[in-house]
C-alpha cells in the first residue's frame, strides 16, 4: 500500500510503498476514505510522543470501509463504513468497565501507539468495542473531522465542564479544535468569547458563533477584556492551542467556581506551566482535562448533526490528497490556514 512514513522524527515524510497491513485478532483492516490532519500528528512526528516506534505513519482521525474482519469480531462485516474516536479502548480494565474508554490502560491509538491512517489501508484493534457505523448523510470527510479534535471539544464541553444555555464560554486557540468547541458551544445555547492572535480564525470564530473575539496581539490586557464583557469572568473556559500562556489565561479569566477544560496538548516545553493556584483556591474554580470520547458516546454527536444542531463539515477548509497532506503537515508548526485539513485521495 501506499503511505505517508517518517523514519527520524522531525524528518520530512516520504510516501512509500509498504506491505498492507494484515487484521489482528479482534479487529479489522480498513480501506481509509478520509483522515484528518491534526496538530497531534504534527506532535507525533516532533517526538513528543513517546508511544511512537521508528519508522512510523501518523493519522488519528479517520473514517473507512471494512475490508478484512479479523478473528473474534462479532459485530462488523466486510464493507461497512465506519469511523472511531482516536482513543480505542480494551474493554476490560477497570476504565473501560467503567465506560471510560477515552483512558483505557492498553490504550490502541492509530498513528500513535501503532501505523495511522495516512495511507491506503489501516489496521484497527479492538473493533467490537470502537468503531461507530457512519450514517449514509454522513460524507467520510466530514466522518473524519470528527475523530479527535471535533469529539474531544464536544465532550469537553458536554460531559466535562457541562455547558449550561445563557453562560459565557471563553474559547483561547481558534484552530480545529478552538472553532470546533465554538460551533458545539453555540449549539448549547452558550455566549462565547473567541480568543486568537489570526484575524482570519476570529472571522471564522465569529461566522460559527462567537460573540465577542479578542486579538491577543492587539489587546494588552486579554484577561481584563473578558472580564469586561462577561461581568466579572467566564462560566467555562478552554484552552483549545496548548500553550503556558493559554492556559494560564484560560484558568485566570474564569469567574467564581467557573471551570477550565485543558483540550490543547501541552507537550515538550509547554508540559509544565504555570497555574494560578492562588485564584483556582480563592474563586473555587475546577480544572479538568478532556482526552478524547468513547465511542459509545457517539451517538448523542451524531444525534446532534442529524438534527441539524451541529454542521462539522463547515470546519472543512481543504481536502488533500496525501501528498498535498504531507506538505501541509510539515508546516503545522506555523499554524497555517484555518479550520480542518483532511486527506480524502491516496
Amino acid at each position: 500500500m501506499k503511505a505517508a512514513v517518517f523514519a527520524e522524527f522531525g524528518a520530512p515524510l516520504t510516501i512509500s510503498e509498504v506491505p498492507d497491513p494484515k487484521a489482528p485478532d479482534g479487529g479489522v483492516v480498513l480501506a481509509v476514505d478520509a483522515t484528518g490532519i491534526c496538530r497531534s500528528d504534527w506532535h507525533g512526528w516532533q517526538g513528543h510522543d513517546p508511544d511512537i516506534k521508528l519508522p512510523h505513519v501518523p493519522g488519528h482521525e479517520l473514517a473507512g470501509t471494512i475490508v478484512e474482519v479479523g478473528k473474534s469480531v462479532q459485530n462488523w462485516k466486510i464493507g461497512d463504513r465506519v469511523t472511531m474516536p482516536f482513543v480505542a479502548g480494551c474493554g476490560h480494565c477497570t476504565p473501560c468497565l467503567t465506560g471510560n474508554q477515552q483512558v483505557c490502560d492498553n490504550q490502541f491509538q492509530p498513528g500513535f501507539t501503532h501505523w495511522g491512517s495516512f495511507a491506503e489501508f489501516v489496521a484497527i484493534r479492538y473493533a467490537d468495542m470502537n468503531l461507530v457505523r457512519l450514517p449514509d448523510a454522513i460524507d467520510s470527510a466530514t466522518a473524519a473531522s470528527l475523530g479527535c479534535r471535533f469529539a474531544t471539544a464536544f465532550r469537553a464541553l458536554e460531559a466535562q465542564a457541562k455547558v449550561r444555555a445563557g453562560e459565557w464560554v471563553a474559547i483561547h486557540g481558534c484552530g480545529g479544535v478552538g472553532l470546533s468547541a465554538i460551533m458545539i458551544a453555540a449549539a448549547m445555547g452558550a455566549r462565547i468569547i473567541a480568543i486568537d492572535i489570526q484575524s482570519d480564525k476570529l472571522a471564522m470564530a465569529r461566522e460559527l458563533g462567537a460573540e465577542v473575539v479578542i486579538n491577543s496581539r492587539e489587546v494588552p490586557d486579554v484577561l481584563s477584556a473578558i472580564r469586561d464583557v462577561t461581568g466579572g469572568g467566564a462560566h467555562v473556559s478552554m484552552d483549545a492551542l496548548g500553550s503556558r500562556q493559554t492556559c494560564f489565561n484560560s484558568i485566570a479569566c474564569l469567574a467564581k467556581r467557573g471551570h477550565h477544560v485543558q483540550v490543547g496538548l501541552m507537550l515538550a516545553d509547554q508540559s509544565h506551566p504555570e497555574i494560578p493556584m492562588d485564584l483556582v483556591v480563592a474563586r473555587e474554580l475546577e480544572i479538568y482535562g478532556s482526552h478524547g470520547i468513547q465511542a459509545h458516546r457517539y451517538s448523542v454527536l451524531l444525534g446532534m448533526i442529524a438534527a441539524g444542531k451541529l454542521h462539522p463539515e463547515r470546519l472543512i477548509t481543504a481536502r488533500l490528497s496525501l501528498a498535498q497532506g504531507v506538505e501541509f503537515l510539515h508546516k503545522m508548526d506555523q499554524f497555517p490556514g484555518t479550520g480542518i485539513n483532511v486527506i480524502t485521495s491516496f
